[in-house]
């Protein structure tokens, strides 16, 4: 790296040429896309694939059927950890039935999701 100081006003300076200073400007934003991630890996909270987020964004299911297929459910293995009857559950994620509060708890708790995740 070619550097050249000088002295303004008691003050020192470095003088960089653009293309070093350019690439010095991309290596920081670079370091602290690492850092940024490092601390979000950090946080212990459960991440998703995209598909998944892309599937609650999108509508394109009900929240509870997509979690229920990413954590590698049927709907009868799901109904039966809630307790529920499996055509109950199908009412649920179609839209046909909203769910009782208890039994919506009840799925998340099974999903392993807060409930305003389903709702």
């Amino acid at each position: 790296m070619n550097l050249e100081t000088i002295e303004r006003n008691s003050q020192k300076f470095v003088l960089v040429p653009i293309e070093e200073y350019n690439q010095l400007l991309a290596d920081l934003e670079m370091l602290k896309d690492i850092r940024d991630f490092r601390g979000a890996k950090a946080v212990d909270e459960e991440t998703f694939p995209a598909e998944v987020i892309n599937r609650l964004i999108l509508n394109e299911d009900n929240p509870i059927k997509v979690y229920r297929e990413y954590r590698g459910l049927t709907q009868k293995q799901l109904a039966d950890r809630v307790g529920i009857q499996r055509a109950y559950l199908t009412e649920i994620e179609t839209g046909r039935k909203s769910g009782s509060v208890k039994t919506l708890k009840a799925i998340a708790q099974a999903l392993d999701v807060d409930l305003t995740s389903i709702l």
